[in-house]
């Protein structure tokens, strides 16, 4: 089989249409056509639905579809490691964590948590449940989180060992122009414009515990909502609403954002590291060491 019918395929399932995907990938359409039906053969089973219009995949297409990105990723993966890859594989690490700490702390991180070290690390933005499965089924070595004792963690500690890596306040965020033409928490005739986190998430969920915990009451009409934190936080810079933020995606903004609300809209959140106690990797030992001596100089409250 060759490597390109899987590039192929993905391009057309991509684009559901042959002249499009033949043209990205530089070839005639006949040859692309021809590539396609070779993948076909080799696995036994039609990929597209030709008796339709436009281009459809056939189940037996869906399922190829997850399949061959992954086993793509796969071979181009071992491909550059047989090639002379700087680091071995042994010193790779994979962080699983939040958008908002992958973005707004891995840098400052690792800058600290590598010095000296010869490793090699793969961050993996993820949401909390599957950054908990990806660690629980040994696709990570490293889960880094939020936690609270609203909404804890529930890792067993025999199995998994936690270290504390400092905190972040999540507390509302509105552009200096929005913030001088509201008054926080908002009034029932002029509610705030809002920014929320998508169901499920467990910033949004915070955001909720925290505003049902304050014993003002907060009037939002929600205009947007997103699962990561970045994105409310380009929205609100944008001045279209009010948006709760942990310190360090606020801070990204400089003077482009200001707090709003005093301290009883505030949470405080830990940040939290975690790894399975069996896993007897020396690159993560010696990382592990390097993030609990910097930890302590990491445990600040960031307004």
């Amino acid at each position: 089989m060759d490597v390109g019918w899987i590039q192929d395929f993905l391009a057309v399932a991509e684009s559901r249409n042959f002249t499009r995907a033949a043209n990205d990938r530089n070839v005639s359409q006949a040859a692309f056509s021809r590539r396609i039906q070779s993948l076909e053969a080799w696995l036994g089973v039609a990929l597209i639905d030709r008796s339709v219009f436009p281009t459809r995949l056939t189940a037996e297409g869906e399922r190829f579809k997850e399949n061959g990105a992954v086993l793509l990723r796969q071979l181009l993966d071992a491909r550059a490691e047989l090639h002379g890859a700087p680091l071995s594989k042994r010193d790779l690490i994979r962080m699983a964590l939040p958008h908002a700490l992958a973005t707004g702390r891995v840098a400052s991180w690792w800058k600290s948590w590598a010095e000296g070290q010869s490793l090699n690390c793969q961050v993996i933005p993820s949401n909390v449940h599957d950054a908990v499965t990806s660690l629980a089924a040994g696709d990570v070595e490293i889960l880094v989180c939020f936690h609270h004792a609203q909404q804890p963690m529930h890792l067993d500690p025999m199995v998994y060992e936690r270290l504390e890596l400092g905190v972040e306040v999540l507390r509302p965020y509105a552009s200096p122009e929005l913030a001088q033409q509201i008054t926080f928490p908002g009034t029932a005739d002029s509610p705030l414009p809002y920014l929320g986190y998508s169901r499920g998430t467990y910033l949004g969920r915070m955001v909720d515990l925290l505003i049902d915990s304050t014993p003002d009451d907060f009037h939002g009409v929600q205009h947007f909502k997103s699962d990561m934190a970045d994105v409310l936080k380009e929205l609100a810079i944008c001045g279209n609403g009010v948006a709760w933020l942990p310190g360090c995606t606020a801070r990204m903004a400089g003077d482009r954002l200001v707090p709003v609300g005093d301290d009883k809209w505030a949470m405080t959140l830990s940040v939290v590291a975690y790894r399975d106690c069996s896993n007897i990797s020396r690159a993560l030992h010696r990382l592990w060491i390097a993030m609990r001596v910097h930890s302590e100089a990491d445990k600040t409250i960031h307004p």
